[in-house]
């Protein structure tokens, strides 16, 4: 793995050969603006997703730690009554009283609509940058989170395959994954929220100047192709990036803490079996100017 970290005194273990470390040695809750942060966000620069197991992260301090990078995006901000606190969203199947959705149920499609390779907040009119992820009850199989570089990915894409995308703006909409899987879902307010968004098809880390390539579920529209074009071109650069060559499998134990950057890695969920609860507490932080943005936004419309 290329590139020195400054962090010595934690050991890492990659996860992939070409992205991705374990951090052991590091108590999350003891992460602070002046403390063992700056060293934490050097590691997310350079290897764009980290792990931690075995931690006590409660949900006060899982904010503390998102604010950390940024602010919390909040995509229930319109819908939160005056004085009302931010609630963690939660990656679950599980119901108010403890029975768990049913594998149909507009919520377990909404939780399948996330197996497929997706950036979150694509769509959204700032997009954000990393995702901390915690695990809190896990199943006895299967719910696996799935990570792909797309930085790893593009460094090494063919060069023909490249230039059908490099320069070009793409367009994404929250209504289009949720179509893939369900017509009902995608008409549903809360993914018809914002109107589609413009980003370049290549993120550059403003750090490292080193270039991802940034596609979602959510993307529909390559410039200079109609939606069929660029369908096939979006599928062709999903599988490119998602080759096992780029992956990596988590596999959850209660306690992990897996946080990527969204910039430059794509992820998905995998099965379970939908009678056995899940939970995963997930908070996003927006990027900020100085993460790049910047550079993400298309400044002229296409011709």
């Amino acid at each position: 793995m290329s590139g020195e970290t400054p962090m010595t005194q934690f050991d890492l273990v990659p996860l992939n050969p070409t992205f991705g470390v374990e951090v052991t040695g590091l108590n999350l809750t003891t992460v602070s603006a002046g403390s063992l942060f700056p060293e934490l966000r050097a590691l997310f620069e350079e290897h764009s997703a980290l792990l931690f197991r075995g931690q006590d992260l409660t949900p006060e301090k899982h904010l503390e730690l998102a604010q950390l990078f940024g602010p919390v995006e909040d995509r229930e901000a319109d819908a939160r009554k005056p004085g009302e606190a931010f609630k963690i969203p939660e990656v679950s199947n599980v119901l108010e009283d403890g029975s768990t959705s049913g594998e149909m149920d507009l919520k377990t499609l909404n939780l399948k609509s996330n197996f497929l390779w997706h950036a979150d907040s694509t769509f959204m009119p700032v997009p954000s940058l990393v995702n901390i992820l915690v695990g809190r009850i896990v199943t006895t199989t299967g719910g696996a989170t799935e990570l792909a570089s797309t930085r790893a990915a593009w460094a090494e894409m063919p060069a023909d395959l490249k230039a059908r995308v490099q320069g070009r703006g793409i367009w994404h909409r929250f209504s289009h994954s949720r179509k893939k899987i369900s017509e009902e879902l995608a008409k549903l307010p809360m993914f018809n929220k914002w109107p589609d968004t413009h980003w370049n098809a290549v993120w550059k880390n403003p750090v490292n100047r080193r270039e991802a390539l940034y596609i979602a579920s959510h993307s529909f529209l390559i410039d200079g192709y109609d939606e069929a074009e660029s369908a096939v071109l979006l599928d062709e650069l999903t599988a490119f990036c998602t080759q096992p060559r780029y992956v990596y499998a988590h596999h959850w134990s209660a306690g992990d803490v897996l946080l990527w950057d969204q910039r430059a890695v794509l992820h998905r969920g995998t099965p379970w079996p939908y009678e056995q609860p899940r939970k995963l507490s997930s908070i996003c932080s927006s990027v900020k100017p100085s993460d790049g943005l910047p550079s993400l936004r298309i400044t002229t419309e296409p011709a």
